[in-house]
């Protein structure tokens, strides 16, 4: 048995896929009964990792175990303690919420009776106790992954993956899926969640860890990654976008960093120091160069930009060979 004090456990893990190196020294730790975010670029190699410690894919070095087994040498013990929530919902859009609990219940080999409590008390706890006899062609999205989310917890597995669980979803939808998770983990479940909505991390994920070729490039709280890239920041919108130029400039030397113009938002965003001085000493010098500004705000640097900074602007590329892109 591994470590009672992490439900996860990734050390030094490897995967090849022909030449391609997938998977080059992955190493993670997740806490009992907390929400960690895993994040990368399309083809970093998150949903390898996710494949082997759900023991769906079997690594080429380095070990892992989840809720105490190892994936490769006790993979059955480590199955029983795993749900798994992947992109799309398993779900017959014939049947109602309750039918396919059920259904799933009887796959997972309890009794019949059994089988109808359990749909019953997972009905209620994700709020579809109403609509549990209703098709499940007629859910909203984010009903559908409640649903979905229910059917992964028929065993009541101490550790949940989820991969990019609100793809598709609408906000309300999301904040469906959003609470729902809030309530498992407050239950003392352990969730990995890998996602390509940064917020979706920053509001779920008591840990983040960022995964670029084949390896974790960064770990944290939100807020310790937030602030690995720098203090505050400045945001200038101007009224006429072709004063960019003219404004970053000034932003940049007032602030003693480089100012980022951005066109399609007329934004020039910068860091600083001294929050009042610069906001200031910036709205001084754009009012003596008759630079008319609409919007001057002070704000903490944003997942997106810690994304950005930790893995350039190579948001997207071809997944690897055997690997989905996420």
């Amino acid at each position: 048995m591994g470590s009672t004090e992490h439900a996860i456990v990734a050390e030094g893990l490897r995967k090849r896929y022909g030449d391609t190196e997938a998977l080059a020294g992955f190493d993670l730790a997740v806490p009992e009964g907390t929400v960690c975010g895993l994040l990368g670029p399309n083809g970093a190699g998150k949903t390898t990792a996710v494949r082997i410690m759900t023991t769906l894919l079997r690594p080429d070095g380095g070990r892992a175990e989840v809720a105490g087994f190892d994936v490769v040498r006790r993979a059955a013990q480590a199955r029983h303690r795993i749900g798994l929530v992947g992109q799309h919902a398993a779900l017959d859009e014939v049947l109602s919420g309750r039918q396919n609990l059920v259904m799933f219940g009887r796959l997972y080999h309890l009794g019949a009776a059994r089988a109808r409590r359990r749909a019953d008390e997972l009905l209620d706890r994700f709020g579809l106790a109403d609509t549990g006899s209703k098709p499940v062609k007629r859910f909203s999205g984010g009903m559908r992954r409640r649903l979905d989310l229910a059917a992964s917890l028929i065993l009541a597995p101490p550790v949940l993956f989820l991969d990019e669980p609100t793809t598709g979803l609408d906000p309300r939808g999301r904040t469906e899926v959003w609470e729902a998770v809030g309530s498992l983990v407050a239950g003392g479940t352990t969730v990995l969640l890998t996602t390509q909505y940064l917020e979706e991390a920053d509001q779920l994920a008591a840990k983040i860890c960022v995964v670029d070729h084949g390896r974790v490039i960064a770990e944290g709280s939100p807020d310790q990654l937030k602030s690995s890239i720098g203090a505050d920041r400045i945001d200038v919108v101007l009224s006429r976008p072709e004063r960019l130029p003219a404004a970053a400039a000034i932003v940049a030397r007032v602030t003693g960093a480089e100012a980022e113009p951005d066109v399609d938002t007329r934004r020039v965003s910068a860091p600083v120091r001294d929050r009042v001085a610069a906001l200031t000493e910036v709205v001084r010098a754009l009012d003596d160069a008759g630079i008319a500004a609409e919007d001057i705000t002070l704000r903490r640097p944003t997942l997106d930009e810690v994304f950005l900074h930790l893995t350039g602007d190579r948001t997207t590329e071809p997944a690897r060979p055997g690997e989905a892109a996420a």
